[in-house]
């Protein structure tokens, strides 16, 4: 209808019958014209859709074409793969019981052992001073003669005192092999770590807290204290 604007605008300048006659046929011409207008975009459009919905039909035959399908023998497959899995399980369950089984016979293993060793330990204790004592013996044997020997012979006091001499050596020779040892005391300096005074005496001649005489003998065990001695010490020339 637009088109036919300017050519209406022309037609009212004529005469008004002529320009009538000629409306009507320019109206009537127009419609049929959008008319035909009309029908060819709807036939152009109709058209459109049908190639759309024909090419989606087509695109789903070829995606139905192009599917996977299953492959022959799956069942198979998959009851293959059970057989291994279980088999692998088989083989993880024996490897398991057999580890458990030298575990359990490492732990008793361990615990005879631990029992051996508690039990050498209380007989070690039980008879540490065997050889000690099995070592004192001669000395015993040594007293029992000097006591039950001839006292009405000659030279018994000699002879008892010389036995008596070879017993205390024999004693001290049995102890110093098991780590007993004597400490020196007299002319020493007094030491408390060692000795334990007993008395204090002036001596002009002898220094201060110098050890003069010895009451009883300490000893060393092993360089650790047994017992101290018992002393005297001087104090100098001090006589207050």
């Amino acid at each position: 209808m637009t088109e036919v604007g300017p050519i209406l605008i022309f037609l009212t300048t004529l005469e008004w019958p002529f320009a009538a006659n000629s409306c009507r046929l320019l109206i009537k011409r127009s419609s049929t014209v959008e008319v035909i207008r009309k029908a060819g975009y709807q036939t152009v459009r109709g058209s459109i859709a049908g190639e759309d919905v024909t090419n989606k039909s087509q695109k789903h035959k070829d995606e139905e074409k192009t599917e996977p399908t299953p492959k022959a023998g799956g069942a198979e497959g998959v009851e293959v793969a059970q057989e291994e899995l279980a088999a692998a399980l088989d083989k993880a369950r024996q490897e398991a019981a057999e580890a458990r089984d030298k575990l359990l016979r490492m732990a008793a293993d361990f615990d005879n052992q631990r029992k051996r060793l508690q039990r050498d330990k209380e007989l070690a204790l039980k008879f540490a001073e065997e050889v000690l004592i099995k070592e004192l013996l001669p000395s015993i044997d040594n007293l029992e003669r000097a006591l039950y020997q001839d006292r009405t012979g000659e030279n018994f006091s000699e002879k008892l005192l010389e036995g008596v001499e070879m017993t205390y050596r024999g004693l001290m020779n049995t102890l110093e092999k098991h780590g007993l040892k004597q400490l020196r005391s007299v002319g020493e300096p007094f030491d408390p770590n060692f000795h334990e005074a007993m008395a204090l005496e002036a001596r002009s001649e002898v220094p201060e807290q110098r050890i003069l005489q010895e009451y009883e003998k300490g000893y060393l065990l092993k360089d650790r204290l047994l017992r101290a001695a018992k002393v005297v010490v001087s104090k100098g020339d001090n006589c207050g």
